[in-house]
């Protein structure tokens, strides 16, 4: 069972891609979990280091507009997933990269700018958040409170998992 929620990663940056999020030379990797050590390792972000012990911590992903675009590949999402990140918060993302999250069993939550930006004003600090999937609710250090839309079909997905365990109960 994934845990949805924890502590936020915060990447402040627009059209973050897929070869950033696990760079194309590690895509020969026969397991999932062989990419865990290279996640965001090629990610170009002023006072980020892909081997600081925020991106060990994180368990959320908030950043800005067009997440996972580039290259088409689903081991970018795995590569968040066996590093225990089933979250990502952003204005919007790649097409493919969002709805490989879902097939996944992951989360990948729009929001507005502007519920972007209260979220990113809590930057500075340890920032925790929740995620409250009856209600559609994101609660950041139990203060802040953003609702978010998920379709019933994405839910659905999550809920049971990912896709493949998704068709097994309905096929």
């Amino acid at each position: 069972m994934k845990n949805f929620g924890g502590q936020v990663l915060f990447l402040d940056r627009n059209d973050i891609n897929t070869d950033e999020i696990i760079p194309a030379k590690y895509l020969t990797e026969v397991s999932k979990e062989a990419l865990k050590p290279y996640l965001l390792e090629d990610l170009k972000l002023d006072n980020f280091d892909p081997k600081s012990d925020a991106l060990k911590q994180a368990k959320v992903i908030v950043t800005k507009e067009n997440f996972g675009c580039g290259s088409s590949r689903e081991h970018a999402p795995w590569a968040l997933e066996v590093n225990d990140i089933f979250v990502v918060v952003a204005e919007n993302f790649a097409r493919i990269f969002r709805q490989n999250m879902f097939n996944g069993g992951m989360l990948a939550i729009e929001l507005p700018k502007s519920d972007i930006a209260k979220i990113f004003e809590l930057s500075s600090e340890k920032i925790n958040c929740e995620v409250d999937m009856k209600n559609h609710k994101l609660i950041f250090n139990k203060n802040l409170v953003i609702s978010f839309n998920l379709s019933k079909f994405d839910e659905a997905l999550v809920s049971a998992g990912g896709w493949v365990e998704f068709a097994d109960e309905k096929y």
